[in-house]
């Protein structure tokens, strides 16, 4: 019966005018005491982050973001990548924009330095796009493709047969390479935090692939490593600007290294393919489990390598519409896999389902 008084009050229901026990619970109820008790009941069911202390800002945009997956329509975040490091650069956003009178409502960038092996100094300039995009209103996504502590010659990062617990243990020069990796990526995200920008953080993505050092380990060594960063991120760096993301590549296990609902805020997966279906894309029943938001953490059409850039994205829309409806946001991968090199990408950020950045609450930009 509440489940019925509740689609009507969100006027989604088809069934006709009520029956006579509704009509006598309406009279019970007062109109506004009704929807009073339908907001309160909505918020006791929603998620919140799982850092339980997180800032206002940080709460509102899990909030705004749970809260698409019921909708009809404006439901499904637009998100673009705009580069590594000092590589990173807005110029890929104008682009967008002067392509289909859209600004995505995500700008994703990552904290790597492909020409060295330390994060240090590299978050500047990632740091000040995102900042002038936040403050344009959008919402901010922060990955890291981090280099291997267990090396200490080279970056390392797509490194074979590393024993993740060494990062663990005290004492060793790995786990103090480890320790000053994660400082330096701290200071990144605290420079973010000193602004107000709540940061979808997304480590170690397609942790289940074996193409970086961190990949395809035993799924509990995997979770003892993701812990350990978001211990030490949430308790000792007090960075209460994060809603943490687990991004798996579009493979069969992708449930498997899950750390578990109390460290992680939001579930997606990497899929590079130009076919938006189940028999190309595996792992989203899984995902469609965990009681979180999820969506495309990132997505390239017709796979990793040397993309043409003439994809039709009105493919891509249909099939998350027909295929994996749980979605609330996707990021496209730069270069000639984005939204600015492909083709009939206004018709994808003009289709109703799309939520774009001049449609995100204003309560959740900064000033």
């Amino acid at each position: 019966m509440y489940e019925k008084l509740r689609r009507r009050e969100m006027h989604v229901s088809a069934k006709g005018p009520p029956n006579p026990a509704e009509i006598q619970i309406m009279r019970l109820f007062p109109q506004t005491l009704l929807t009073l008790f339908l907001t309160l009941s909505t918020a006791m069911h929603a998620l919140t982050p799982v850092n339980p202390d997180a800032t206002p800002r940080t709460r509102a945009t899990l909030d705004f973001i749970v809260g698409l997956e019921p909708r009809t329509e404006k439901r499904l975040l637009s998100g673009q990548f705009v580069g590594f490091g000092p590589g990173a650069q807005l110029a890929l956003m104008d682009q967008i924009h002067a392509k289909t009178g859209q600004w995505p409502a995500i700008i994703g960038v990552d904290y790597a330095n492909f020409n060295g092996s330390t994060i240090s100094l590299e978050t500047t300039i990632p740091n000040r796009v995102a900042l002038a995009y936040a403050r344009a209103g959008g919402i901010v996504t922060v990955s890291a493709h981090l280099y291997n502590p267990a090396n200490p010659a080279d970056y390392g990062l797509r490194d074979k047969g590393v024993d993740l617990d060494t990062l663990l243990q005290p004492g060793t020069p790995a786990h103090a390479r480890w320790m000053h990796q994660l400082d330096e990526v701290a200071a990144g995200l605290q420079e973010l935090r000193a602004a107000g920008v709540v940061v979808l953080w997304r480590p170690f993505h397609e942790m289940n692939g074996d193409w970086f050092w961190w990949g395809a380990k035993k799924p509990a060594a995997f979770v003892r490593l993701w812990r350990h960063m978001f211990d030490y991120f949430t308790t000792t760096k007090g960075l209460d600007n994060l809603l943490w993301v687990y991004g798996p590549n579009h493979m069969d296990n992708t449930a498997d290294y899950y750390p578990g609902d109390d460290c992680v805020d939001i579930v997606g997966f990497d899929a590079y393919t130009d076919h938006i279906n189940p028999k190309r894309i595996h792992g989203y029943p899984a995902l469609a489990k965990i009681k979180k938001p999820l969506g495309f953490t990132e997505y390239g059409p017709f796979g990793s390598k040397n993309p043409p850039g003439d994809y039709d994205y009105r493919r891509f829309i249909d099939g998350i519409m027909k295929h994996f409806p749980r979605s609330t946001f996707f990021m496209c991968w730069d270069d000639n896999w984005s939204l600015a090199s492909n083709l009939h990408t206004r018709e994808l950020l003009a289709h109703p389902w799309v939520v774009n950045r001049d449609d995100l609450p204003a309560a959740l930009g900064i000033q």
